[in-house]
């Protein structure tokens, strides 16, 4: 995803970053063609902020349905606004997410996402050193 950094200046002359009228960086992808299992996913994400180091992102996230493969580097909030997904780790046991509902994924989890049906949901992803 490609994500846009707001100047050092800027944030700390910045109270808050308001979703609702701040311009996020959007870009669209669909889940490489090695990791596709079922579907035709399209995503769309529209990160509103990026720290100075790149290891800080905040923004909403959208995906039509499908079920891909799926190694996180990050740790990654997330709360679903829309829609439901299913999230099977490396050994099968599955959690099932709708609206109003918020997990994290940790940093080395390894599994597939299955967008069950259209969601969005609000994430605040941390890269850790090294990673």
């Amino acid at each position: 995803m490609c994500l846009a950094s707001i100047a050092m200046d800027e944030i700390l002359s910045a109270d808050v970053i308001d979703f609702s009228s701040a311009t996020a960086d959007v870009s669209e992808s669909k889940p490489p063609v090695d990791r596709l299992i079922s579907g035709d996913p399209l995503t769309t994400a529209k990160n509103y902020f990026s720290d100075a180091e790149g290891k800080f992102f905040a923004g909403v996230w959208e995906s039509t349905p499908g079920r891909w493969r799926v190694t996180y580097s990050e740790h990654e909030f997330c709360h679903v606004t829309k829609g439901r997904v299913r999230i099977e780790n490396a050994s099968g046991k599955r959690w099932e997410f709708g609206p109003g509902d918020s997990f994290v994924m940790p940093a080395g989890f390894s599994g597939t996402w299955e967008v069950l049906e259209p969601m969005s949901k609000l994430y605040v992803i941390y890269e850790p050193s090294g990673a």
